[in-house]
């Protein structure tokens, strides 16, 4: 069970980061609305950037202390569940523009697991 923890730590926070750091300003499928950046979609939602900017501030934050939790796993619990909270409101963001349910798939599949890790 050790092990499917630890490969959830990894699969979550090298996913965060890459969306956040590496695909932020990239079109993806799973963007809200019609947006092709990540400051798009904030504004596809009626969300500010500086909102933007905090949000990703606070998932990098808490996708790099996840995968830290690895080694350090005071810090596995707090950062699933940050997470997780952040993801629910990712959701209801999907649902708020009415959005088809694929694009909420990625932030359900990682609420899911964040779920786990925090719980299991």
């Amino acid at each position: 069970m050790n092990y499917l923890i630890i490969a959830f730590q990894v699969i979550v926070g090298i996913s965060i980061l890459n969306v956040w750091l590496l695909q932020a300003k990239k079109p993806t499928k799973w963007r809200g609305g019609n947006a092709t950046t990540i400051i798009e979609e904030f504004e596809a939602y009626g969300l500010s950037a500086t909102l933007c900017y905090t949000i990703g501030f606070i998932k990098v934050t808490l996708a790099i202390l996840l995968i830290a939790g690895i080694w350090y796993p005071m810090f596995t619990q707090p950062a699933a569940l940050g997470l997780a909270a952040l993801l629910s409101g990712s959701i209801l963001m999907h649902i708020k523009i009415k959005d088809p349910l694929l694009k909420s798939f990625p932030a359900a599949l990682f609420l899911v697991m964040c779920l786990f890790i925090a719980f299991v």
